[in-house]
């Protein structure tokens, strides 16, 4: 007998209308997932966007956040809200015993995700954030390739880009670069996914300190459109990011070894839909004319059966499906990364903020 699937539930949709799209068509392509009911303030927009792209004729509409989360067939909600307003929803999702998906940036700073971290804890829900690369199957084979100490050897450096270039419309409208409902710009939005992706080859280490770089870029209500920072560790290791919605989509990782090199240009959404490569170099040196190897540089490629937000989805329920059927415990390393995270990217304002100033990083 199949199993019941998790029954989910989406608070705002029409407010980011197409990431929403997205991810409600890779609900679909999950067996034990099924979309129940979608809340929305903007209840005329969304029922004209869900017509558009044919959703079920089951899923529920509300009007309010409310009347999702006092619905006894949602197990659980995705929150893609702003990220001064998504705290307050994710503690009233947990405090209605629904497992919570929270977008990310998931919240101002630490002290509003350690309420919604303590309420999901005290609830007993499940909590991860909305960082998509960390679920391709990818992920953890490069991991491996820079745990290897024969291959890549003591990690060294990590250096991160990502950036997009952001039209006219969006750099007016867009509610990450409102500064009463996101605040955190660029660093919220493509920094936290360079923040992870250093915290990750670090094995999840937190640096000792960060320090803004100089000329970090602001919009006229001061939210942050492009900026930068240094992190460092008390072994030596060290690691640079770069984030900006004023340039060309790049999306790369390089991370350094005392014996190899790892690298991708597509970290954050892969060059294909179901496939995504990176690549390698172990023991390189510099040759007379020319640049030498023990082994040549190569380039590895990973399928996937599901595009990232169907593998998010897919680990998501299924650590609620183990939770509600199972009697598990919460996966509790998805919420410390995302902690870990949140306090590098508060140290990383704290800095800008006090003129590219080393912050250390809190605890």
């Amino acid at each position: 007998m199949a199993e019941t699937p998790i029954r989910l539930g989406i608070l705002g949709y029409g407010e980011i209308s197409r990431r929403l799209s997205k991810l409600s068509k890779a609900i679909a392509l999950v067996p034990n997932a099924t979309l129940v009911a979608i809340g929305s303030r903007r209840i005329h927009k969304a029922t004209g966007i869900m017509s558009a792209d044919g959703f079920p004729s089951w899923v529920k509409m509300y009007e309010s956040y409310e009347a999702v989360l006092d619905d006894p067939d949602v197990d659980a909600v995705y929150v893609p809200l702003p990220a001064k307003l998504q705290p307050k929803w994710a503690v009233a999702a947990a405090e209605k015993k629904k497992h919570v998906l929270l977008e990310k940036p998931v919240a101002p700073d630490v002290v509003e995700l350690d309420r919604v971290l303590a309420a999901c804890e005290a609830s007993g829900v499940q909590f991860m954030d909305g960082t998509l690369w960390m679920h391709h199957p990818r992920t953890p084979e490069m991991k491996e390739f820079i745990s290897d100490r024969q291959r890549f050897g003591q990690l060294k450096s990590i250096h991160c880009c990502f950036t997009y270039y952001a039209n006219p419309e969006f750099l007016e409208n867009d509610f990450r670069l409102k500064p009463d409902l996101d605040g955190l710009g660029a660093l919220g939005d493509c920094g936290w996914y360079c923040i992870r992706a250093i915290l990750w080859a670090a094995d999840h280490q937190l640096p000792n300190s960060v320090t803004a770089l100089p000329g970090s870029l602001f919009n006229n209500a001061g939210v942050i459109l492009s900026c930068g920072a240094s992190l460092d560790w008390a072994d030596g290791k060290v690691a640079t990011f770069h984030c900006s919605v004023l340039s060309n989509l790049t999306m790369e990782i390089t991370a350094t070894g005392t014996k190899g090199t790892l690298q991708l240009h597509d970290f954050v959404i892969p060059f294909k839909h179901d496939t995504a490569s990176y690549s390698t170099a172990s023991e390189s040196c510099l040759e007379e004319l020319s640049t030498g190897w023990r082994a040549r540089p190569s380039e590895h490629s990973v399928a996937n059966d599901l595009p990232q937000e169907a593998l998010m989805m897919r680990e998501f329920v299924g650590l609620v499906a183990g939770i509600k059927r199972d009697g598990k415990e919460p996966d509790n390393k998805w919420p410390a990364m995302t902690r870990k995270t949140q306090l590098v990217l508060d140290a990383v304002k704290a800095s800008i903020e006090r003129g590219c100033e080393a912050v250390e990083v809190g605890s």
